[in-house]
């Protein structure tokens, strides 16, 4: 996008067409370049367009609206099916978490984007055949293959909703996924504002139900509050996409507090295992507790590296993201070399092997970010793209691996 816009500078319906055919990528861009071109007229035209911020908030189309309605009562059949069908619960919820999360969403960017018939019968054909096998799938108390598919499924669907998220593009195009990976952070801010909002609404209507006595707390926890809740997500997507300014500095400004804040408790975490005599090896759930921490630091490198260009970051905050980087690291190596020696000593798992698996992505991927972050520190500008590319060009391994721990595992351990 950075050479399109160089190249295209003088035509201005090209930069237009570059614009709305990606309106993030293009505004990155440009602000990437700006400094080069500051004195051209184009420039300085497209400087004040991109910078400008509307004072009001929109609320879209009536058809918008309506197929939000539509899209909302669709999640809210899927949570209360249960209660409708006389489904059991303890069986259903598990199985269906990835299909209650993420049909709405993928239903609202397949239209957003307006995908062909042919993608959208495609995409629809995994979600009922990821539907069927996780129904099917035997499962008894202690199924260790049963809980790694209800896990790794929603990882999957996750990574599903990405491919429709940037416009159901090739593998080779990965110029879009860091968007998506923004959209995520956006995404928490704005369903956490909502729920809490709703939370807020629910408490004080109750309370007023019961000041004339009238007990509602368990129909409307039931009914009412849990399909608010559910239809949250899918509220925060279409808020944030017709009004794009209205979170983007505020997941910069947290992503800027917590990186340093996260490398000071890490860095205090490994000193603390060592002063406990923690041990990785030999226990189990200390072990689980340490890869689930993985998991969270990893998902926090990858929010801050994503808001770089967002926050404007200097060489400072880079380098904060590269001591986490090469602090998280050491965390999993310290997993990887668990998992090894329990695996050396009492044989494969279903569990060990997805944790294992897992680890060498988390590894690899940690590597390559820490090396570009490295080479990127040393140079005089920093260039964001790189970073970006690094971290999304390997999303679809671990797209792969959760695809592989949810359907090929349970096969080759026997449901066990």
């Amino acid at each position: 996008m950075r050479d399109k816009i160089l190249a295209h500078l003088d035509d201005a319906a090209t930069l237009e067409s570059l614009y709305r055919s990606d309106k993030q990528a293009f505004r990155l861009a440009f602000f990437d370049v700006y400094t080069e071109i500051a004195d051209r007229p184009q420039a300085a035209f497209w400087n004040e367009r991109l910078r400008y911020k509307s004072a009001s908030v929109v609320f879209g189309r009536k058809a918008d609206l309506l197929f939000l309605a539509a899209t909302a009562l669709v999640t809210a059949f899927l949570v209360k099916l249960p209660a409708l069908f006389g489904v059991d619960e303890e069986r259903y919820y598990p199985r269906n978490i990835s299909f209650i999360l993420f049909t709405a969403l993928l239903v609202y960017f397949a239209r957003k984007r307006q995908l062909s018939i042919k993608t959208c019968t495609a995409i629809s054909a995994v979600l009922l055949a990821g539907a069927l096998f996780i129904n099917w799938l035997p499962a008894t108390d202690d199924s260790s293959t049963f809980l790694l598919s209800c896990l790794h499924l929603p990882l999957f669907f996750w990574a599903l909703l990405g491919f429709v998220y940037t416009g159901a593009r090739s593998l080779s195009h990965w110029e879009k996924r860091p968007d998506f990976l923004r959209y995520n952070g956006d995404l928490i801010v704005m369903t956490s504002l909502l729920s809490s909002a709703v939370m807020a609404l629910s408490g004080i209507t109750m309370g007023l139900f019961s000041l004339i006595g009238l007990q509602i707390e368990e129909f409307y926890l039931e009914w009412i509050l849990l399909i608010e809740l559910s239809a949250c997500p899918l509220v925060a997507t279409y808020i944030l996409d017709i009004n794009p300014n209205l979170v983007n500095k505020v997941s910069p400004i947290i992503a800027r507090i917590f990186s340093p804040l996260v490398l000071v408790t890490l860095v205090g975490y490994l000193i603390g295992i060592a002063w406990a005599s923690k041990d990785p090896f030999n226990d189990r759930e200390f072990l689980l507790l340490f890869n689930i921490l993985l998991i969270g630091v990893l998902a926090i490198v990858f929010f801050s590296l994503v808001e770089l260009p967002r926050a404007a970051a200097g060489k400072g905050a880079l380098l904060i993201t590269l001591l986490l980087s090469v602090v998280t690291i050491i965390v999993n190596s310290i997993a990887l070399l668990a998992i090894l020696y329990r695996i050396s000593s009492w044989g494969f798992t279903p569990n060990r092997v997805a944790v294992l698996g897992a680890n060498i992505l988390f590894f690899v991927h940690l590597i390559l970010i820490a090396l570009q972050l490295f080479k990127q520190y040393r140079k005089k500008e920093v260039e964001f793209w790189a970073i970006e590319k690094v971290i999304a060009v390997f999303l679809p391994f671990y797209a792969a691996w959760a695809l592989f721990v949810a359907l090929v595992v349970p096969f080759i351990f026997r449901y066990s």
